[in-house]
């Protein structure tokens, strides 16, 4: 059986991070994705808000890096939960789990400190936390 799913779009709001009752860290985030064809009836395109739940350092990782309105792309399987309500009605909720977090874009312009403009620098991992490598490094080694 095969349940992938991976998106990309804008965060609606900060991810919430929490931990379980054992530590384990869990965080919450919703994602606006832009439909590919306009609707026929207005022209405008219409976007989907998927709520999305990322666990252990994955969770921590985008708690860390990503802020409302950040381009994220969300690799992972999809998810229907059900609940029941405090007035006893029996719901759904679908949502993505999320195995693979990466950054969706460049930052905004306005965000942007370097001489390149809108640029992003690549971020390389290094035991946990990010190191920013330079263009202009030929000794830098990517690890894979």
């Amino acid at each position: 059986m095969l349940n992938h799913i991976t998106i990309m779009g804008r965060l609606t709001r900060d991810p919430e991070l929490r931990r379980t009752g054992t530590g384990l860290a869990v965080a919450s985030f919703s994602v606006a994705v832009e439909r590919d064809y306009p609707n026929k009836d207005t022209g405008e395109k219409e976007v989907d808000y998927i709520d999305c739940v990322a666990w252990r350092q994955t969770g921590e990782f985008v708690s860390k890096y990503f802020t409302k309105g950040s381009m994220i792309v969300v690799s992972g399987r999809l998810q229907i939960r059900t609940w029941t309500d405090k007035d006893g009605n029996k719901r759904k909720t679908a949502e993505i789990v999320a195995d693979n977090v990466y950054f969706g874009g460049s930052k905004k312009k306005s965000e942007s400190n370097n001489s390149y403009g809108s640029y992003s620098y690549p971020y390389v991992s290094t035991g946990g936390d990010f190191a920013m490598l330079e263009d202009d490094d030929p000794d830098a080694v990517l690890p894979f």
